[in-house]
């Protein structure tokens, strides 16, 4: 982000918005040296993409960024507002723009809000190279956008800003002096709560330079802040030990399949303040960790209930997370897959790179299959009950791990069941006289 002085009546996000790539502020998975977009920037050459984020991360400033690489007029649609009438609007601008001589790079925001037959209207620009199209999104766009759309744009996806990423934002904000010196303590808990949006802590960056301005406050003390920011931030200390305890005890009272206690902790955390995207991510790593494939459709309720929440937002949505916690809450327990995962990490990362046995590697191309690639493999769906008894798919030489044991709850019975019999099938064929 660019630390030049701007007028004081531009909001604080304007003043920091990086004028180069150079001055972005996280993402460098995408924009460090190498990376994909940076890469993309430094053809000469802007493509159609999708921006796939949280709020806060940086979608939009991307975005204008491309179009000042490359000397293209910045459209922007607000999918929330905007309608068939602005993508005519914008077609038009663009054509205008192309006669020009000039590039049009179309910006959509919340492009999953547009319907299947909006985002249809931009697919004949797009082709004809009319403009190149970025839609910025918080959903996941393989359901929200339609795949023909989807097919002619690259999807990057932008990760929350870490803590290191929201102090060097505060830091820049105090160097163009929009906002007084943060005691450590005050700092800390502003990162806390921006929990990786840098929009929300550039607004209460902006909420207190405003009352510091009025109250002559010089240094902004953890105590000050508090007394600032009110109630709701009091109540629920997001950024210290009681924001960490009253997770441990949600998730915990889930995993001890205690329903009344893990919807009292719920219930404390949203009437505390906790951003209610933060609880669905919790409550879908609940789901894989701590449930599993003892009951494979609580991970379907956690997302269902992130996409509710999404949809209505609070409180209506607040209702679909209760919901959800319940059944995580009554749903039977296994942690097998979640062990299993880490035992397997932990194997892979002090064994050695083990060549694929030939008969499972693929042989696309003659040459392939006269080195013998793929030879002797056998195909389960043509054997009996679809399993190919007595067949390898571990490296040669490689005993059976035993990563994966089902615990005696839920569906895992029935998995534990299965995996004996083909257990016993293996056996068996291992036994017969070659």
């Amino acid at each position: 982000m660019t630390t030049t002085a701007a007028p004081n009546y531009q909001p604080l996000a304007e003043r920091l918005r990086p004028s180069t790539l150079g001055d972005v502020i996280g993402q460098q998975h995408l924009l460090g040296l190498g990376k994909p977009l940076r890469m993309a920037f430094e053809s000469g050459q802007p493509h159609s993409c999708i921006l796939w984020g949280p709020p806060g991360t940086g979608k939009t400033t991307i975005a204008r960024l491309m179009a000042n690489a490359f000397d293209a007029r910045f459209v922007t649609i607000s999918a929330v507002l905007g309608g068939v009438k602005d993508i005519r609007e914008a077609v038009e601008l663009a054509q205008l723009t192309q006669a020009q001589g000039r590039r049009t790079i179309l910006f959509v925001d919340e492009v999953h809000r547009f319907n299947k037959s909006q985002q249809d209207a931009f697919l004949p620009h797009v082709e004809s190279g009319l403009f190149t199209f970025i839609g910025a999104t918080t959903e996941n766009p393989s359901f929200e956008v339609n795949s023909a759309l989807l097919s002619r744009a690259a999807v990057y996806v932008l990760q929350p800003l870490n803590e290191q990423d929201l102090q060097q934002i505060i830091q820049r904000a105090f160097e163009i002096r929009a906002v007084p010196e943060l005691e450590p303590k005050a700092s800390e808990r502003l990162v806390a709560y921006a929990d990786g949006d840098a929009r929300r802590l550039l607004n209460t960056l902006e909420t207190l330079a405003v009352v510091a301005e009025k109250e002559q406050v010089s240094l902004i003390t953890d105590v000050w802040l508090l007394q600032v920011l009110g109630e709701r931030m009091r109540r629920y200390d997001k950024g210290g030990e009681q924001f960490y305890d009253t997770i441990s005890a949600l998730h915990k009272s889930v995993r001890g399949s205690d329903p009344d206690a893990a919807l009292y902790w719920l219930v404390r955390m949203l009437d505390g303040g906790v951003d209610p995207h933060y609880v669905a991510r919790r409550m879908i790593r609940m789901a894989s960790e701590d449930i599993g494939l003892a009951d494979p459709r609580a991970l379907r309720m956690a997302l269902d209930a992130s996409e509710v929440y999404e949809r209505l937002g609070s409180p209506e949505g607040e209702l679909a997370l209760a919901e959800c916690i319940v059944y995580l809450a009554v749903a039977p327990k296994s942690n097998a897959v979640y062990l299993a995962y880490n035992l397997a990490r932990a194997f892979i990362k002090k064994d050695g790179t083990r060549p694929v046995p030939l008969h499972l590697r693929n042989a696309p191309t003659r040459l392939m299959k006269d080195l013998d690639y793929g030879k002797g493999y056998r195909y389960a769906h043509d054997e009996a009950g679809g399993f190919a008894a007595g067949e390898r798919y571990l490296p040669d030489g490689m005993e059976d791990p035993g990563f994966y044991q089902p615990v005696e709850r839920g569906l895992e019975i029935k998995i534990a069941d299965k995996l004996r019999s083909l257990r016993a099938l293996n056996a068996q064929a291992h036994r017969k006289p070659p």
